[in-house]
Formats: structure tokens, C-alpha cells, sequence
């Protein structure tokens, strides 16, 4: 692993202090899951609106999915 440095206000870096000695854990660890989590979410973000600019670019057609009722099972 490697070190870095950051800036962060007081206020934050409280919260964060709170909050780590509630989870019995670190700041280290603590920033790590959160980056890891963000990473994360911005990733579902970018998949989100490459789906979304698919479907601008390729709208689905009035009947396109009709032929497949018929090969839906419900269960009663």
C-alpha cells in the first residue's frame, strides 16, 4: 500500500473520527471502503447511462418483445 495525504476540514474529519471509533476501525480503513464504495457507485452511474444513451439511440419498437408472452411461465 501506499501513503498520501489529504486535506479535510475539522468538521469532517470529527464526524469521521466518531464514526471509526463507533465501527472499531481506522481512518485508513474507513477511507479506503469509502473511495472503494464511490468508485463503485460512479461505475453503476457510467453502465446506468451508457443503458439509458442505448436506448435513445435504439428505442424499442412498438411489438418488439410480443413473440416472448407467450414464453412467460406464472406461477398461480
Amino acid at each position: 500500500m501506499r501513503t498520501v495525504q489529504m486535506t479535510l476540514d475539522e468538521d469532517l474529519i470529527s464526524k469521521v473520527d466518531r464514526t471509526v471509533k463507533k465501527l472499531g476501525t481506522t481512518r485508513s480503513s474507513f477511507a479506503r471502503d469509502a473511495l472503494k464504495d464511490a468508485l463503485k457507485h460512479l461505475k453503476e452511474r457510467e453502465k446506468e447511462r451508457k443503458h439509458r444513451e442505448g436506448y435513445k439511440s435504439k428505442p424499442v419498437a412498438c411489438g418488439e418483445f410480443n413473440d416472448w408472452e407467450n414464453e412467460q411461465s406464472w406461477i398461480d
